[in-house]
């Protein structure tokens, strides 16, 4: 059975009502071999303070700080720098994972004899009340559906450092995770998820106020600085984009009755 370390990062900023609950849900893994980089962005909260309570209780717990607030993937790419395992995962401060998450990931990528994996993922509200959705993707995943469609949810995607080495995170502030898993599917060309829900996505008040406007904007930006388009193909791929949004990914949102 395969027991190699896996480094979880943890990028955060001003998470002091949510960060114990997510790493207690790293805690709580059937997967025991596992070490947790958490990244403070610069928090003016508490934040900081409990992570350091807990790395007192496990040594597999470790804090960073960030001299300057940098953004998400510039905390990512720090944590990424210091993971020592295998297996590389992300787990943002306010999301968790069910307990046997990164066991039954680990037996799909060692069964499979693949590289990559995902899987499934549940809707909670900010409270970490069941919004009784479930988030699904295709089973066979290629780089030409990823290319239009972030299909994968980042706090479930793990891979294997042996043979991808250690991916560097874009430093544009938002949509790092889509291009980092575009470099992935580029290399592999699919990816088959772990076909059953391993976690909780929070949606929180603040995240809903983002306009449509600014959504459609970072995702342009991918298309234009990510993959070097220039502006009548990067428009053209933003048409095939909201297409795919409004009408393919729909059918992979699920409703399902209260897990938690």
């Amino acid at each position: 059975m395969e027991t190699s370390l896996v480094s979880i990062i943890i990028p955060c900023f001003n998470s002091e009502k949510f960060i114990s609950e997510t790493i207690q849900s790293v805690q709580n893994q059937t997967y025991n071999n596992w070490e947790i980089i958490a990244v403070d962005d610069c928090s003016s909260d508490a934040t900081v303070a409990i992570i350091l309570e807990m790395i007192e209780k496990d040594s597999r717990i470790q804090l960073f700080q960030l001299e300057k607030n940098s953004g998400t993937g510039v905390a990512r790419n720090k944590g990424l720098s210091i993971a020592k395992g295998r297996y590389i995962s992300f787990l943002d401060a306010d999301d968790l994972w069910k307990p046997e998450k990164l066991q039954k990931q680990i037996n799909f990528l060692t069964e499979k004899n693949v590289p990559f994996t995902f899987s499934f993922y549940d809707c909670i509200d900010e409270a970490g009340k069941p919004l009784n959705k479930r988030v699904e993707a295709p089973l066979n995943l290629s780089y030409r559906q990823l290319f239009f469609c972030n299909y994968i949810g980042n706090l479930t995607g793990i891979y294997d450092v042996n043979y991808f080495g250690k991916i560097p995170i874009s430093s544009i502030r938002k949509r790092q995770d889509w291009m980092l898993w575009l470099t992935v599917l580029k290399k592999i060309k699919t990816a088959q998820p772990v076909p059953e829900s391993l976690a909780f996505y929070r949606i929180r008040e603040n995240s809903l106020s983002i306009s449509k406007f600014d959504l459609i904007k970072y995702n342009f930006a991918v298309y234009r600085r990510f993959h070097g388009f220039n502006f009548p193909i990067a428009v053209a791929c933003m048409k095939l984009f909201l297409f795919v949004q409004l009408f393919i990914k729909p059918l992979y949102i699920r409703n399902i009755k209260p897990s938690m």
